[in-house]
């Protein structure tokens, strides 16, 4: 399927979406709106609440609060992940001893962080960020750790037999076998780190979109929530974007679904 007809299959499934949501919201059904709009607001009126933020400029602000703390936990997360799950896997012995503690942290519930974050480094950008880092590393650091793991052995051998130094070999076996990985972890972690500041936000701050949608919510304003959640999936799909490049450009080498480089 070329890519124009996948776009335009996405776009219709998101078209047919709103239209079904504008009509159940607003026209009865037997006598009944199955959707009411006190509780799921309607298209036009998120919409209208979107232009207006826009064009009054008060969700720049925000916007920019929101994308700063969003892109540093995604690039201080995901570089901790890379790092520390390449380290974990070339290192079985520290990766062992290591391995309890590295689950009983990720089980923790990061709500219940992030209160601890506010106490730790107060209502600013950090406490956001931190709180996104803690679920953007972990996402990162169990597939690159896995990545690096599943490295065939039999081109290990073949590497080492060719005379391979072990710099080589991470640079020419490990390296490409965790990015696979790794990418398909960075494109969840977009969403976790957007998550982390939101959710941050949302608790306590004075800016941000989950500042927005937190105000929206405390005065019954629906069409407000609605509208703070469509701007932070248009956010999301924009930094999902740009690391879909990045994963084009450095994997070049991976064949397509059709087999073709």
């Amino acid at each position: 399927m070329s890519r124009p007809t996948l776009f335009a299959l996405q776009v219709l499934v998101a078209v047919v979406g709103i239209v079904l949501w504008q009509v159940l919201s607003t026209v009865p059904v037997f006598g009944k709106i199955l959707l009411p709009p006190f509780f799921f607001s309607n298209p036009l009126d998120v919409f209208s609440q979107i232009v207006k933020w826009f064009s009054s400029g008060v969700i720049w602000k925000h916007l920019g609060i929101t994308l700063t703390e969003s892109l540093l936990a995604f690039v201080i997360g995901s570089a901790g992940g890379v790092l520390v799950g390449f380290w974990f896997a070339r290192q079985p012995l520290v990766a062992a001893v290591f391995d309890p503690y590295v689950k009983m942290v990720n089980a923790l519930p990061r709500v219940v962080l992030a209160p601890i974050f506010a106490l730790w480094l107060g209502l600013g950008i950090w406490s956001k960020v931190a709180l996104g880092v803690t679920l953007v590393f972990f996402i990162v650091f169990f597939n690159v750790y896995q990545g690096v793991k599943e490295v065939s052995r039999t081109v290990l051998d073949n590497g080492r037999m060719l005379g391979m130094s072990e710099r080589q070999l991470m640079r020419h076996v490990y390296w490409p076998s965790a990015l696979s990985w790794m990418f398909s972890s960075l494109h969840t972690s977009v969403g976790f780190a957007v998550v982390g500041a939101v959710v941050g936000e949302y608790l306590g701050s004075a800016a941000g979109l989950g500042y927005l949608i937190q105000q929206a919510e405390g005065v019954f304003d629906v069409a407000g929530v609605f509208a703070g959640m469509f701007v932070l999936s248009a956010f999301v799909i924009l930094i999902d974007f740009g690391v879909t490049l990045v994963e084009r450009r450095l994997l070049v080498w991976r064949p397509t679904v059709d087999g073709r480089g």
